[in-house]
């Protein structure tokens, strides 16, 4: 996982040569000699980056912690780690590549957004097959901008794959709208979730100069809105969307590039409650099958495997008859309201494309007769704020019982360790009407 040739990392103002990288992952290979599980609880990006290139030298599986985690000592109960490591690792002389591709690399977590994170286990060859499966091809003329948190396996990813295409990297401490804006000015690629793109159109549609010289917006954690996309287009012409879906515990499961759809690049199926196979355009579970996936989780310490075959995560999605696919979202999201099932994923793409809003969580605040109102429980910019009049105007386009009923407002959504919304604790917070601050109309 190490490459030959490491470009320049550079984090804020700090930049680190690829000699000097390399000398570090060998110094904490050296360091992790015999260690076959590590807990890296460094703060500094690029340090947290030596630790784990080291540790995939050593043979040993990095678990990568999160300073924000709440529940710290249960995950790390759960990964075990035979020791703990901070600070910048030492440099040191080349050592030699322990282990095989299916020797563990990294124990990425669940998100975390409805209960406590598993720690899975990934080997290898199923990160370095999903680098293919991207199939975006870097080299040393670019730099990839990573903003968001190593601890986070979406970014994590993005960071180690711009390393093994031979690109120049860029972190960020801490999410900023305006730093990862500004850093885009000499980044053609960027890694993102979709409440980043629409934070960032935002800055770039008040300070259109000087102009980004992006090719490549890779998008994932959630769906891509049409307007969203259309709005990127808009600010940065000639810029491409790769968008994709996949699950901590699957990897890469479909790409979107050019195309309206997602197209897996795994086998993939739909399935009804009994397991059997739905035709094209019928909504069920999605289901996947491919080398890509975890080989199970960790439970104090113990592997609890995987079941071999086709694996799904709760995700709901249709098949198209052309072989795409389009994710509905998790079946725990599902709002049921006057009768009907709502996907709150839907009704938030729909709503993250409004300039202004920054991310939602979309669901349920309990009603007597109708079971629950469908809920728009929003993070905006504070010098741009969207009205309710402008936030229905752009949900008109969805089926009215679709149409959010309540429209609320939050200074921070809170969040899980990874940095996506924390759907369960909004969903507690309507149960105990705790939230009452509504959008302007």
């Amino acid at each position: 996982m190490l490459p030959a040739l490491i470009s320049r990392v550079t984090c804020g103002d700090v930049a680190s040569d690829g000699a000097e990288l390399r000398r570090r992952a060998h110094g904490a290979a050296r360091a992790l000699a015999g260690v076959r599980r590590v807990a890296v609880d460094e703060p500094d990006p690029v340090h947290r980056l030596c630790w784990l290139l080291g540790a995939e030298l050593a043979g040993a599986a990095a678990l990568v912690v999160d300073p924000d985690w709440s529940r710290r000592d249960e995950v790390l109960a759960d990964a075990a780690p035979e020791v703990v490591v901070s600070g910048a690792p030492e440099p040191g002389d080349p050592v030699a590549r322990r282990g095989d591709e299916r020797t563990w690399f990294y124990l990425p977590t669940t998100s975390g957004s409805s209960g406590v994170p598993k720690v899975l286990v990934r080997s290898r060859r199923s990160w370095s097959e999903s680098f293919r499966a991207l199939d975006v091809p870097l080299g040393p003329d670019d730099a990839v901008l990573v903003p968001g948190p190593l601890s986070s396996s979406l970014f994590l990813f993005g960071a180690v794959h711009a390393l093994h295409g031979g690109a120049s990297l860029r972190l960020l401490r801490r999410w900023s709208a305006t730093a990862a804006a500004a850093a885009c000015r000499d980044a053609t690629v960027v890694h993102v979730v979709p409440a980043m793109l629409a934070a960032l159109l935002s800055v770039w549609e008040r300070e259109p100069e000087p102009r980004p010289r992006l090719r490549l917006v890779v998008c994932g954690g959630a769906a891509v809105d049409a307007e969203l996309e259309a709005r990127l287009h808009r600010v940065l012409p000639g810029c491409e969307l790769l968008e994709y879906y996949g699950a901590a515990e699957l990897s890469l499961v479909a790409v979107r590039r050019g195309e309206p759809r997602l197209r897996p690049v795994v086998e993939v199926d739909v399935r009804d409650e009994s397991g059997a196979s739905l035709p094209p355009e019928v909504p069920g579970a999605l289901w996947a099958r491919s080398e890509l996936v975890c080989d199970g989780h960790l439970r104090g310490g113990v592997l609890v495997p995987a079941e071999p075959g086709w694996r799904g995560v709760g995700d709901r999605a249709v098949r198209h008859e052309d072989g795409t696919v389009t994710v509905l979202g998790r079946a725990g999201s599902v709002i049921g309201t006057g009768g009907h099932l709502v996907a709150a994923e839907e009704v938030e793409a729909v709503l993250r494309a409004v300039g202004g809003v920054l991310d939602v969580v979309v669901a349920g605040t309990p009603h007597r007769r109708l079971g629950a109102l469908v809920t728009a429980v929003l993070e905006v910019d504070p010098g741009s704020p969207p009205t309710r009049a402008r936030l229905r105007d752009a949900t008109r386009r969805l089926e009215p019982a679709k149409r959010p009923r309540r429209w609320l407002v939050l200074p921070e959504l809170p969040r899980t360790p990874a940095g996506k919304p924390a759907r369960a604790e909004v969903a507690r917070l309507l149960r105990d009407g705790a939230l009452d601050a509504e959008v302007p109309a």
